[in-house]
């Protein structure tokens, strides 16, 4: 076959619908990535529009530009827009963008979730800004601290949009990192081992389990502090026994890991460009790589130093501040890799080095200034002043935009297949650089003349006229530079001034794709043998063009790409991705129904939309899967392997895995919040504990151990080609057994309004119930694709899965029996 030939076989499967319509129902990563990319540009500019409507009220004392309570919504909304709308939305739309082209695989784990996780990311943000729009917006901060953010002082809506709409969004966020996490680890070109592997994608894969372990926190927050505004839960009003720093310590669980999330991927950016502009290999990779997970695993260990001003024990004063200034060290690793690395090659200042070197100027003087609000006596003087602010913005506009800049002048070409042709964005930097620094050193500055953050306005005689408004001016400077980005990113997208192949002579797999990049990204898949691949074979990119490598001839409509064992890289699975479908776009769609139910108060709603989501989800899973035995199949150069449905770890197994890592941290979050009440909140012990009930303490764990041995004794029985009918019932029964457990510890416990104790039950309870309720649904579902036809001995993937989740649900059935009735049997 033809390169040509091949191309338009490949294309005719791969391809989106076309027109319009295709953008509803695409699920390929290069539709998808870009989508992301777009909208999260456009909170960008919205969020940068709102920051310079901050910046004119600042500018002058006693301004009338802007009451308090619309002042109050424009922070709260530029900090909401920058954090969850615009940072980690743009790094999900590049690694969607680049990750398979990086891996030499056709498209990630799981096309679908991809759209989905979008759409929930579009209708989630649309939620927020139609709140905007109508003077309605969130008010508190985008920290929304408790008590100011409860029911008594925030009786509006306002305070809902943003606990609603950020846990809507936040799905988004989830999905992103399970399909990255099992991306990167299951689909590699063969012969990637992990020491093989782009930088960029170590990085997202230590940013996705931070984010599956970083998220969870703030999603039971939110959760929390809308039940108690909803259904007057105390679990932050001091009187009932909850108390306003949980709230604190929850969102601080995820809000300082997020500030780690959004640097470590643009840190992967620079690692992956500044060897190019350098001509040369990245310094220390191994070191590198650890310095990420280093980094990561301390940035869990630091939140409490957000709350020195909260009288905490000296103790935890002195270890929280050790922490906090040991986290310069790997931080320190990266720095001094990329210096050496410019020192070892020889760099050349091309634009995308010259925001590189914008980043190391702006993110040192940041990290310095971290170290500085890591020591407490320091912190106390300055909490809450601009200097904090000022700080934030060098890490995070210093540690983000400025490699996001790099990063998007890097890959242009890839994307449009087009140069730049009137070259603005040299000027656009010094515009960018200038207008950050005046804005942000003056604001340094201000805030330890004692300026306070959040205020809407000032006196006069406070002193700080003079540098707002230089601060102000300086904002104006930076958002001129970033017009000038946006207008050269639209000319080079209309001027037709062609690129070559590989602008950058860089030796990474992306640049081996067609540019603009192809719908199925690689016509065959390549053998990788080193992390350089297009330095070290420069013939490879037109050897993957004629089919030289694996899956090289379209066949059966498939999608067709392959899973690898992680350590080795070797193939080992036989992967048929799903084809376009609307079903991603309606399913966040009722996903968003459920919110605004939530949202709007119209409960009669919520279950309807529920049930839509059950009906949505059977149908999608539904349509996977086949009702024969496929065998191993060829996949070029005389390989055979097993297709993913014939196999004990299919897609779905690792998908679950990680899932379900994500689930158990917020479960984890749960106890924890109920232990901290239990020893810090006045009010404590309640009233009267939940006497342990003999049904229940009988029921639950034996509904929870059937359901689980009915999953492994269906996976058993089917190996040796036995019917699993009655194991997946007996599963489905044990499902049935442990909700009726739930409910009737549910009937059993104290009113939910009463006391936190209570009200911590009452969702420890839901929790299992529906944990309880899904098991048995998935039972269910199994059953009824092995009455179908779809399961049989060679096609066992589907049981895997159940297993898992059986297993799953009895750990967290022991221990919410445990935590609910050990307290009664104590007392």
């Amino acid at each position: 076959m033809s390169s040509l030939a091949r191309h338009r076989g490949l294309t005719a499967i791969w391809s989106s619908e076309r027109g319009w319509k295709g953008w509803f129902s695409t699920v390929n990563h290069n539709d998808v990535g870009l989508m992301f990319l777009v909208t999260a540009s456009f909170y960008f500019l919205v969020g940068g529009i709102l920051a310079m409507l901050i910046r004119a009220q600042l500018a002058t004392p006693h301004s009338a530009f802007a009451g308090p309570e619309i002042y109050s919504q424009i922070f709260t909304m530029h900090g909401t827009i920058m954090m969850f709308l615009f940072a980690i939305p743009m790094i999900e739309g590049l690694a969607i963008y680049l990750l398979p082209k990086m891996l030499g695989t056709r498209d990630l784990a799981y096309p679908r979730l991809t759209a989905y996780g979008f759409w929930c990311y579009f209708f989630g943000g649309a939620m927020l800004l139609i709140s905007l729009l109508f003077g309605i917006a969130p008010d508190g901060g985008w920290f929304m601290y408790p008590p100011l953010t409860g029911k008594i002082y925030s009786p509006g809506i306002n305070t809902d949009f943003w606990l609603i709409g950020i846990t809507f969004v936040e799905i988004s966020a989830i999905c992103a990192a399970v399909e990255f996490t099992v991306t990167i680890l299951k689909y590699r070109a063969p012969g990637m081992t992990l020491g093989k592997m782009p930088i960029f994608a170590w990085y997202m894969l230590v940013v996705s389990l931070m984010i599956l372990t970083g998220f969870p926190p703030l999603i039971l927050g939110s959760i929390l502090l809308e039940l108690e505004r909803a259904f007057g839960m105390p679990f932050f009003q001091v009187e009932l026994g909850g108390d306003s720093l949980l709230w604190q310590h929850l969102f601080w669980l995820f809000g300082h890991p997020e500030v780690y999330i959004i640097f470590l991927p643009a840190a992967g950016v620079v690692s992956t460009i500044l060897p190019v502009m350098s001509s040369t290999t990245l310094l220390g990779y191994r070191w590198v790589v650890a310095a990420a997970v280093a980094l990561a695993i301390l940035s869990f260990g630091l939140w409490v130093h957000h709350m020195f001003t909260t009288g905490i024990p000296h103790m935890g004063l002195a270890f929280f501040s050790a922490a906090s200034t040991l986290v310069a060290v790997p931080t320190a690793v990266q720095v001094f890799a990329w210096i050496g690395t410019m020192w070892k090659g020889t760099p050349h200042l091309r634009l995308p080095m010259l925001h590189i070197l914008g980043f190391f100027v702006t993110f040192v003087i940041g990290g310095l200034t971290g170290v500085m609000v890591a020591v407490v006596p320091f912190d106390w003087q300055v909490h809450d002043t601009a200097f904090v602010t000022a700080h934030l913005h060098y890490v995070l506009f210093g540690g983000f935009v400025f490699p996001v800049l790099a990063g998007i002048y890097y890959w242009l070409p890839l994307v449009t297949g087009n140069r730049r042709f009137f070259r603005l964005g040299e000027m656009a930097f010094a515009l960018i650089f200038v207008g950050f620094h005046v804005t942000f050193l003056a604001m340094h500055w201000v805030g330890l003349m004692g300026q306070r953050r959040r205020i809407s306005t000032y006196a006069p005689e406070d002193g700080w006229t003079a540098i707002n408004l230089i601060s102000s001016v300086g904002g104006f400077v930076m958002a001129f530079g970033l017009a000038m980005v946006l207008i050269e990113i639209v000319l080079t997208l209309v001027v037709r001034h062609r690129a070559p192949r590989n602008p950058w002579r860089s030796g990474t797999l992306e640049w081996a794709v067609p540019r603009p990049s192809a719908a199925y990204t690689f016509a065959s898949l390549p053998r990788v043998a080193s992390r350089d691949p297009l330095w070290d074979d420069p013939g490879l990119p037109a050897r993957i063009a004629r089919g030289e490598g694996y899956l090289g001839e379209p066949r059966n409509g498939w999608r067709e790409t392959l899973m690898v064992d992680i350590a080795s890289g070797e193939p080992e699975q036989h992967v048929v991705y799903p084809s376009n479908t609307r079903l991603p776009i309606v399913l966040s769609a009722i996903t968003g129904l459920f919110f605004l139910s939530l949202l709007v108060k119209v409960y009669w709603l919520t279950p309807i939309a529920v049930a839509g989501v059950v009906a949505l989800a059977w149908r999608w899973i539904w349509r996977l899967g086949s009702k024969a035995d496929l065998g191993d199949q060829p996949i070029g150069h005389g390989v055979r392997i097993a297709t993913v449905a014939e196999v004990d770890r299919p897609p779905g197994w690792w998908g679950s895995v990680f899932l379900l890592v994500a689930n158990a941290t917020l479960f984890g979050s749960l106890l924890f919040g109920y232990a901290f009440l239990w020893t810090i909140a006045p009010g404590w012990p309640p009233p009267a504990f939940i006497q342990p009930s003999v049904p229940v303490l009988i029921a639950a764990p034996a509904g929870a151990a059937l359901a689980l041995v009915g999953a492994l004794g269906a996976v058993r029985i089917n190996r040796t080609g036995g019917n699993p009918s009655g194991f997946l019932l007996t599963a489905l029964a044990g499902g049935i057994c442990l909700s009726a457990a739930f409910a009737g510890l549910l009937w059993g416990a104290p009113s939910p309004t009463g006391h936190a104790y209570g009200a911590t039950v009452w969702v420890l309870g839901c929790y299992g119930l529906a944990h309880a309720l899904l098991v048995g649904l998935m039972a269910s579902f199994v059953f009824a694709r092995q009455r179908a036809g779809f399961v049989s001995p060679r096609r066992r993937a589907e049981l895997a899965i159940v297993s898992v989740w059986g297993a799953y649900l009895l750990v967290v059935t022991c221990l919410i029996v445990l935590a609910v009735y050990l307290p009664g049997l104590v007392t």
